[in-house]
């Protein structure tokens, strides 16, 4: 299977016209940030080829480099560690030539000739249970730091009011046993 510039532009087209697949776009790329998938060579340099296909349980993408700029393939090892799918493919993209002379044109067209350029193309097909569990830390750390003194911090919460609490050990002395409850009932 070979990549066309014009697919590539018309699935970029159809991301940003439609705000759910741009949503999991950027979801599916936090995932890979908080992933640290850009320590690994080259990863960050990856351009999207197609995608995201939403299906029930899986988001996929595909993203291509140059063939000599390979994606380290520790960085999708990393992926198969939670639960995502990764294959990786050698195929071309075709690219219309600039034309700088005329031997570069189409023979009887005005456009220029369609070149081949080598590419790997990496496909990652992650969970959305994955996305979710991401996007969820992502969203409790963003609240977090826009309002850290109206979070509460794992309290304990206290349904007694200062006089249920003062009330509370006359309440106990009624669970001793009966030869205590006459000097249970000096305490209030």
């Amino acid at each position: 299977m070979h990549q066309d510039v014009v697919d590539i532009v018309k699935n970029i087209e159809k991301v940003y016209d439609s705000n759910t697949s741009f949503q999991i776009l950027k979801d599916f790329e936090r995932v890979l940030d908080e992933l640290d998938m850009y320590v690994y060579k080259n990863w960050a340099d990856g351009e999207l080829a197609a995608g995201p296909e939403i299906e029930r349980h899986w988001v996929t993408c595909k993203f291509f480099w140059p063939l000599e700029r390979m994606p380290d393939p520790m960085g999708g090892k990393r992926l198969l560690d939670y639960d995502c799918k990764v294959s990786y493919e050698k195929t071309y993209l075709v690219k219309p030539r600039k034309i700088r002379e005329p031997s570069d044109i189409r023979p009887g067209t005005k456009k220029g000739k369609l070149d081949r350029q080598p590419i790997w193309i990496v496909t990652i097909r992650m969970p959305k249970s994955l996305i979710i569990d991401i996007f969820t830390g992502y969203q409790e750390q963003r609240d977090m730091d826009l309002e850290p003194a109206t979070q509460e911090i794992n309290a304990p919460e206290q349904d007694q009011t200062a006089d249920n609490a003062a009330e509370q050990p006359a309440g106990d002395a009624a669970e001793q046993p009966a030869g205590d409850a006459a000097s249970a009932e000096g305490v209030i």
